[in-house]
């Protein structure tokens, strides 16, 4: 069995829509929702541990509640960083094992999640080739300093799932050294534990932007027919 824990704390900023993105509508229903449907149909999932942004969880509590979410909730109010809202979600997980999701992600599946719970190695993350040219740079001074090589390079996406062990073991040599990841695929892997990738989907886009916010919509709403070639 799984915990999930649902990175739900983010106040979007830069989507500037006067609440956190995680109550914006989308295709008709607030962010949030899409993330706990499709979690709660997944059997293997059995418990949620959500975190919310200071001062919202009374609004958070309640589209849980008007959406029916069947699979037991743990809220949580949200840490300073995207890390630290990760390291607190693992201290509330009830099982050995746990997908790691956030509900800026609204494309996912009941299927993404049947992906990497049948996988058999024990820390595994969606991710995706990256279809353009990045180069190393030096920031202050704009120079570009070398290339890189992007068939060894992947796009990091949600979900990923960990042995908890493993990925609280991550969180602890990375609090003793000082350090804040933006993820837990490259935590875990520079704490000296193997993670292994699956194929992602381009669908599964993070919502950052008002731009993002219409483009979610767009596919949530059946704009996308799921065919590879484009119609003429």
């Amino acid at each position: 069995m799984y915990s999930l824990v649902l990175l739900n704390g983010g106040v979007g900023a830069r989507l500037d829509a006067g609440r956190p993105k995680q109550l914006v509508t989308v295709g008709g229903l607030p962010i949030l929702v899409y993330s706990l449907v499709a979690a709660d149909a997944v059997q293997e999932i059995t418990q949620i541990v959500l975190n919310y942004p200071p001062g919202w969880r009374d609004q958070v509590e309640e589209i849980v509640r008007s959406y029916a979410i069947t699979t037991p909730v743990v809220y949580l109010e949200a840490g300073p960083t995207r890390h630290e809202s990760v390291a607190l979600g693992l201290a509330r997980c009830s099982n050995e094992r746990v997908i790691i999701h956030e509900s800026a992600r609204p494309l996912v599946t009941s299927a993404d999640f049947h992906r990497l719970i049948e996988d058999p190695r024990p820390n595994v993350a969606l991710m995706l080739p990256i279809p353009f040219t990045v180069a190393p740079v030096d920031p202050q001074t704009s120079r570009v300093t070398g290339s890189l090589d992007r068939s060894r390079l992947r796009n990091v996406q949600l979900p990923q799932k960990y042995a908890l062990a493993d990925l609280r073991a991550a969180h602890q040599w990375a609090a003793a050294r000082d350090l804040v990841y933006t993820e837990d695929a490259t935590l875990v892997v520079d704490a000296g534990h193997e993670v292994y990738f699956v194929a992602g989907s381009d669908r599964n886009l993070k919502v950052t932007t008002r731009t993002d916010v219409r483009l979610a919509s767009f596919l949530l709403q059946g704009g996308d027919d799921g065919r590879d070639g484009f119609s003429g």
